[in-house]
């Protein structure tokens, strides 16, 4: 089983069912959520007055919860997953503006123009085989420095993604200095504050709920 056919299998389903999740990973996702609602309303658009609000890509998306929290605080949302029945869901759920949902590459993303921010949140662009693709398009959607964020995983977030993983029937089959694998064969990265600045650049990296990083560039 490969990262597409586990999300395609509906993981993310089942990883986003609060029983699924021991409590440090609700612990990160609600950090995550807090992580976001300081940083948009403190933005400063590309154009137009901050009351217009700010336009946000966000990378690998989901069934678009993150821009669904932050709708009323958006003059833009545009959402991209490459899986349809995730971009889907997210169109029932939250579609319409300014929320906008499309399927694409995260390395080729079909859109033009300049965001306030890009995110690619929960260890999405750990799980990503183009990463340095993703992050170029992060930078050429969002092109001021300090504007892309990345959410991932730490060392010690193992053992809760671990149980995490067993929970949603995808026992680890083995953890290695730089990822977890399951036994069906799903992996997801971890990272090192180290790795990040070797893998990103100039980045700020601060820790985030204890078993992740924030990584701003």
């Amino acid at each position: 089983m490969s990262n597409d056919d586990a999300y395609a299998g509906g993981l993310l389903t089942r990883a986003l069912d609060p029983a699924t999740q021991p409590p440090e990973i609700r612990a990160y996702l609600q950090a995550e959520i807090d992580l976001l609602r300081e940083l948009v309303p403190a933005g400063t658009p590309a154009s137009g007055p901050p009351a217009a609000g700010m336009r946000v890509v966000d990378i690998g998306c989901g069934t678009g919860r993150h821009l669904a929290l932050l709708r009323d605080r958006l003059a833009y949302g545009l959402g991209i997953d490459y899986q349809p029945a995730y971009v889907a869901e997210a169109r029932a759920r939250a579609g319409g503006p300014p929320l906008e949902f499309l399927v694409g590459d995260a390395a080729a993303v079909p859109a033009d123009g300049s965001f306030d921010l890009a995110i690619c949140m929960t260890n999405s662009w750990g799980t990503m085989g183009d990463q340095p693709g993703v992050l170029a398009e992060m930078r050429r959607l969002a092109p001021r420095a300090g504007r892309r964020l990345l959410s991932v995983y730490a060392e010690a977030s193992v053992p809760a993604r671990s149980e995490w993983y067993r929970r949603m029937g995808h026992a680890v089959a083995g953890a290695g200095d730089t990822f977890v694998e399951t036994e069906g064969g799903f992996r997801s990265e971890h990272f090192t504050e180290a790795r990040l600045r070797a893998l990103v650049g100039p980045c700020v990296v601060q820790p985030l709920a204890g078993i992740a990083y924030a990584v701003t560039f």
